[in-house]
Parts: C-alpha cells; sequence; structure tokens
C-alpha cells in the first residue's frame, strides 16, 4: 500500500477494566456490561449526551454501545477516535477536554451528540501527553531503556500467550549486553512478535524492511532518530541527552558507516527499544485500518438509515484518524450522512486521497476519491512540531531502501499529519488564523497549519499529542458548518 507502511507512528490505549461507578451502572449485571452502560451514561463527561462507541480489535461493535448511539437525541454526532492514550479512563479525560468548548461555539439550531470511539490499542508509557500525564503517570527517567511496568503489562495483553518471548525482550532491554549476537536475538524475537517470519514467500515484499535488515543498522538508523529528536525537543546537543547517547553520539552524527566495539554497541539500545514500539505500532497500524473500515463505517452506515437526519462529523488523532478515514470505505455512494472529517496529526500517507501518485502515475492513495463521499471538507490538521510524523514516519521509506536522506523529510512517505494533504489537485493550504477567521471550503481536502497551537510535548514524538485546545475545537465546528 503506497507510502501507508508501518513507521505510521501513533499509538492508542487498551481498554481497560471498568470503573466502578461503571460496574455499579449494571446493577448487578456484571462488570463488563456495567462497564459499557456506565459509558452509555457518559460517566466522567462534562458535556452531553455522551456515550462511547466500543470495537474489539477485528472491528466487531459491542451492540450495548451501539444501541446508546441510536438512541442519542441530537442534530448532529461529534465522533472521535482516539489515537494514544493508556485505558478507558485516560480516553474519557482526552474526550472530555476536547469536547468541553463545543457547546459555546455551536449555533442555536445545532443539537450536538458526542461519541468517543474506543478501539484496542496500546502506549508506551514514556511518550507524555501534554496537560494530561500526572506525576508519577508516566515511567521514570531511571528506567533508561528498560521496560517500566505499564508498558510491560501493556505488551502482555497486546501479544498475549508470548510472555517467554516478552521476558527475554525486557530482559536484554534492561541488561544491554554489548554484544552483537544480543542484537541479533532482540531482532530475532521482534520478528517473532511482528509474525513476519510466517509471511509467505509471495508477500515477503511487503514486509517493512525494519524487521528484514541487519538489525544493528536498524538500531543505529532509529537511534540516531530518537537522538535528533531529543535535541529537537529540549535544545541540547547529542552529548547532552545522557551517557548512553554520548557514547554513539558522534558516529550517528556523523552517518558513520558502523560501530566501534564495546561501548558504542551499549548505546544503542535506545534503537532497539524503539525497534520494539515500531514493532507494537505496526501492528497498532493495521488494527487502526480494521477498525474504521470493517466496524465504524458498517456501524455509521446502519445508524444513517436508522436515523436519517442525523448528521456526522467524524474527527481522528493520530491512528484515530486513519480509524475515521478508513470507515469512509463503508460509505456508500451518493450518502449524504457524513458532514465532516477532521484529522488531526494524522498517522498515514499525505497521498491517501490522491487519485494519482506522483512517483507512481498507475497507482493511488489508499483512500483515493474518498473524499468525495464526505458532504462537506475532510480537513487535515497538520504541524511542523510533531516529531512521531516529522522524523519516524519517513524513516519507512529509507529501511524500505529509499535513496532519500535519512532523518529529512522524505515527499513520497510522509504522513498527512506533518505536511497536510498532498497531491490532490485544487487542495488549498491555510494557516489556522485564516481558518479562525474565515472557515474552510464546503467540500473537498483542506490541509491547516496548526503548528501556532499544536507545538508542545516531549522526546519522542514532540507535539504530537498536543490537541486539546478550543481553537482545533473551532476547526471542527467550521468543517461542520456549526456555528454561531
Amino acid at each position: 500500500m503506497e507510502g501507508d507502511v508501518m513507521a505510521d507512528i501513533g499509538g492508542g490505549f487498551g481498554i481497560g477494566a471498568g470503573t466502578a461507578a461503571g460496574i455499579a451502572a449494571g446493577n448487578g449485571l456484571g462488570a463488563a456490561a456495567g462497564n459499557r452502560l456506565g459509558a452509555a451514561a457518559g460517566i466522567g463527561i462534562g458535556v452531553g449526551p455522551y456515550t462511547e462507541l466500543t470495537f474489539d480489535s477485528e472491528g466487531d461493535v459491542d451492540r450495548v454501545t451501539q444501541g446508546a448511539v441510536a438512541r442519542m437525541e441530537a442534530t448532529d454526532v461529534l465522533v472521535f477516535a482516539h489515537g494514544w492514550n493508556s485505558d478507558r479512563s485516560t480516553a474519557t479525560r482526552l474526550y472530555d477536554r476536547f469536547f468541553a468548548p463545543f457547546p459555546g461555539l455551536v449555533g442555536s439550531g445545532v443539537r450536538l451528540g458526542y461519541v468517543g470511539v474506543v478501539w484496542p490499542s496500546m502506549r508506551f508509557s514514556d511518550e507524555p501527553i501534554p496537560d494530561f500525564d500526572a506525576p508519577g503517570a508516566l515511567a521514570e527517567p531511571g528506567f533508561g531503556t528498560a521496560l517500566d511496568p505499564l508498558t510491560r503489562r501493556a505488551l502482555g495483553e497486546l501479544w498475549p500467550g508470548r510472555q517467554a518471548e516478552l521476558d527475554r525482550v525486557a530482559g536484554l532491554l534492561e541488561e544491554r549486553p554489548e554484544s552483537a549476537a544480543a542484537f541479533i536475538e532482540f531482532g530475532a524475537l521482534v520478528r517473532e512478535l511482528a509474525g513476519v517470519d510466517a509471511v509467505p514467500a509471495a508477500v515477503a515484499p511487503a514486509v517493512p524492511a525494519l524487521f528484514t535488515d541487519d538489525v544493528l543498522e536498524v538500531c543505529r538508523v532509529l537511534a540516531r532518530a530518537l537522538a535528533t529528536a531529543g535535541a529537537q525537543a529540549d535544545g541540547s546537543d547529542l552529548a547532552a541527552r545522557g551517557p548512553d547517547l554520548a557514547v554513539a553520539g558522534p558516529d550517528l552524527a556523523a552517518g558513520g558507516p558502523g560501530f566501534a566495539a564495546g561501548g558504542a554497541l551499549r548505546g544503542l539500545w535506545g534503537g532497539a527499544k524503539e525497534l520494539l514500539r515500531q514493532t507494537a505500532y505496526y501492528k497498532m497500524k493495521k488494527r487502526a485500518g480494521v477498525v474504521g473500515e470493517r466496524g465504524l463505517g458498517p456501524v455509521l452506515a446502519q445508524l444513517a438509515a436508522d436515523r436519517p437526519a442525523l448528521r456526522f462529523h467524524l474527527i481522528g488523532h493520530s491512528f484515530g484518524a486513519r480509524v475515521v478515514s478508513f470507515a469512509l470505505r463503508a460509505v456508500p455512494d451518493g450518502a449524504r450522512y457524513v458532514k465532516s472529517v477532521t484529522l488531526l496529526q494524522g498517522a498515514f500517507s499525505h497521498y491517501a486521497f490522491a487519485d494519482r501518485l506522483p512517483h507512481d502515475r498507475s497507482n493511488g492513495g489508499a483512500l483515493r476519491g474518498l473524499q468525495r463521499r464526505v458532504d462537506g471538507p475532510v480537513v487535515a490538521c497538520h504541524s511542523p512540531h510533531d516529531s512521531a510524523l516529522k522524523l519516524f514516519y519517513p524513516l519507512a521509506s529509507r529501511m524500505a531502501g529509499d535513496s532519500a536522506g535519512l532523518l529529512g523529510f522524505d515527499e513520497r512517505w510522509g504522513a498527512i499529519g506533518h505536511d497536510g494533504v498532498q497531491a490532490v489537485p485544487g487542495a488549498p493550504r491555510l494557516s489556522l488564523d485564516t481558518v479562525l477567521r474565515e472557515g474552510v471550503p464546503a467540500t473537498g481536502c483542506v490541509s491547516v497549519d496548526t503548528g501556532s497551537m499544536v507545538r508542545r510535548g516531549g522526546a519522542p514524538s514532540g507535539a504530537h499529542s498536543d490537541i486539546c485546545h478550543e481553537e482545533l475545537a473551532r476547526v471542527v465546528v467550521a468543517a461542520g458548518r456549526m456555528g454561531r
């Protein structure tokens, strides 16, 4: 699939256990049912009516939550799919924060309903979310390349039944052996977790080179990207990023062909941890497409058939942008129930909506032309301060054998959340100030540079999750023509 490769950086969250309030709402029906009914009641959300729409990894919807959406009294329904968070509690806080400004922004004839999409994903707990992570919520700095307990548990949920492999991966990351053989073992374990060893030879070229190239070279590339992201986040040089990167830094900065023995190898275990992170995201990237196309899309079609007056406005962050965009594949030609789509730091190809790829005129993007199934605009918000999409996404092309610069932005494989929609003729490119002042076009793809607002966050992801701003809520309102 064009450019839509494993470096679709994002994240997500795993569906955690129900809250006590949710269980109580079940009135003796059991924790799972209580959790769903608690969600349907809008627990923890300051706006309403609110409910959650829950999917499993195969895109199957929880019918209790679907029924709650079907009963919603509203003219316009905001459907927001998360990118990364750690559990349902964090998701609830995200939706609460993002949805909070909307009642004061819409016109008197608009009655909003709010839906938070819940799909099973995960997050490495050392990734900060601006204004969200309370003290002690993130992994302590002392963990270094070792896996903190929250991340270790999340990986176990992501790959059930792989306890032995994960234990060994965790052990290697904690010990950081100064041995090429240890890296080779680590690479083999990661390939096993990714399931690429089982890929038939006929489709082997589709496997990202991340899993097939020399593991030392891969870790070297990722370590260099991490050092660059860290330096950009705090304005330091490589030597200031800690003793391990200081050891590897001079070679990485110079782009040298190899490594010295001993300490330089030890300094590459940060790249190895990033390889594990990328492997988890490789799984999440595929899952997000499945949940969108086989889950959210058909559910929206059914809801629209049952409630034809409802107007849906889709919002997605990171991999959630992939979820809502792939949901458009299930929208019938001529349907008019999706009134707008707003993508916040979308983690998929910036050529996704193109009818023709600049580098391959015989093919189009994975979502080519699907903007025409939206009775309104598809707005891609992007920021240059998003390190996840600026640095790590283009690495996919380098690891697939492309000759472009290692850390430079590669136009062929760029992310829509980095520089907006590409190769769609006539798609305007607007500043956030312009949109807030003048609105957006009524139809088609639109790119909005939100870098003036989306700019906070630490390494490795930068401003990727800096999305809870009233200004972005106003973009959604403008896209959906819901304003006063």
